[in-house]
């Protein structure tokens, strides 16, 4: 089992180019999914210049293909982050947020991965390299399926973008589990808003683990965007026109049923928190 550890994107590119090793960095979903005794090539990406840590730049934020959910409750972030970073604070154990990274999360691609939904409201892009060159891919666009994501054999994700218009927003998530720690989620739901005199100007909603993959809710967003954040509580939300994207599963973990009226009443509740207001 050849261990590559390129030094540099250009020539971890150029390892890409000539075969098709596996690309790992924290390794805590990597090695649990293998089969007994399997393994073959693998690239570790984690010592390539520029792929560690979160910087802020002209455009936004940066978060490297190596950096921890460790590295991102650390960091100080604007309050826009605050959904990521408590994501962050529930992704496995404490040992398992030293290792694991924002973007294996994302090439994961888990219904149930906890860092899809907040990076989602945020309007994430992946940055996305090979010996081809360098392409931006929204994150909505780039996880297709159930552990399927837009990358071919000679690519890998070198960073994860926030864009700078998230910056002046708030953001909240809340998991619902079958208990508080170490739990896959039943739902989960992520809120960025904007709040001008106590009305919400921009409200960005999504949904994880209630579709193959995490969805925006552009009807429920509308229906929040322009309200008084104090008339939050009562106002109706309708599972067929507000959360039309979902297509819940029923499961062993909740029926298709109730993890719609979960969804609905968590995205309220993260929306009131993020807009800095407590749910009844």
């Amino acid at each position: 089992m050849p261990y590559l550890v390129p030094r540099d994107v250009e020539e971890a590119c150029s390892i890409l180019a000539r075969g098709s090793p596996r690309v790992i960095a924290g390794c805590t979903d990597f090695f649990p999914g293998l089969p007994a005794g399997a393994c073959g090539d693998v690239m570790d990406i984690t010592r390539l210049a520029g792929a560690r840590g979160v910087e802020e730049t002209a455009e936004g934020w940066r978060i490297g293909a190596a950096a921890t959910w460790t590295d991102i409750v650390q960091t100080p972030l604007p309050g826009c982050f605050d959904g990521l970073k408590q994501a962050a604070r529930q992704v496995g154990s404490r040992q398992i947020q030293n290792r694991a990274t924002v973007a294996g999360n994302l090439c994961n691609a888990s219904p149930a991965a906890d860092g899809v939904p907040p990076l989602l409201a945020l309007d994430a892009q992946v940055e996305v390299v090979s010996h081809r060159g360098v392409r931006l891919v929204a994150l909505r666009d780039f996880i297709t399926g159930v552990r399927q994501v837009d990358l071919a054999a000679d690519e890998f994700v070198l960073a994860v973008h926030v864009p700078r218009q998230a910056g002046e927003a708030r953001a909240a998530f809340l998991k619902l589990g079958s208990r508080t720690h170490l739990v896959i989620s039943i739902v989960m739901a992520a809120a960025v808003v904007t709040v001008e005199q106590g009305v919400i100007t921009r409200a960005a909603l999504a949904v994880g683990s209630c579709s193959p993959v995490a969805q925006r809710l552009p009807g429920l967003e509308a229906q929040f965007t322009g309200q008084r954040v104090s008339e939050l509580v009562d106002l109706p939300i309708d599972p067929e026109l507000h959360l039309a994207p979902l297509a819940p599963v029923s499961d062993v973990r909740g029926s298709a049923g109730y993890r719609l009226e979960a969804a609905a009443e968590l995205c309220r509740r993260a929306l009131l928190q993020a807009a800095g207001e407590d749910a009844r």
